[in-house]
């Protein structure tokens, strides 16, 4: 198995989603990127804020934030995935490569866990 790279990915979910089906929208997340081989490490779940710019419509969006480990080749699956997904407006993967990187990566996604624990 390839070694696993440190990435953050943020995306955007329609705030016209039910509660429900933005549960529904975040399990399909998680199940695909277990799915490509990646370890979610962390997430970090903002809410519904509003956009700086109109995107498809719509002037709100529920953001969300994944802290995860996974084989680099999986990125290019999991990206697939976001483009064929209606409800996902805007998303971005980070990847974390140097050690300064990783502590940087480390310390955010211990503090996404720190602020799930609450």
């Amino acid at each position: 198995m390839s070694k696993l790279k440190h990435y953050e990915t943020m995306f955007i979910l329609k705030s016209t989603l039910t509660e429900e089906e933005t549960v529904a929208q975040l399990e399909g997340v998680k199940a695909l990127f277990e799915k490509n081989g990646a370890e979610i490490v962390a997430t970090d779940n903002i809410g519904i804020r509003e956009l700086a710019y109109e995107i498809e419509r719509c002037k709100r969006g529920y953001y969300y934030v994944i802290y995860f480990k996974a084989p680099a080749a999986s990125i290019a699956e999991i990206e697939r995935n976001y483009r064929n997904n209606e409800e996902l407006i805007r998303f971005i993967f980070i990847k974390y490569e140097t050690k300064k990187e990783i502590a940087s990566w480390t310390k955010m996604s211990d503090e996404a866990l720190k602020k799930a624990a609450k």
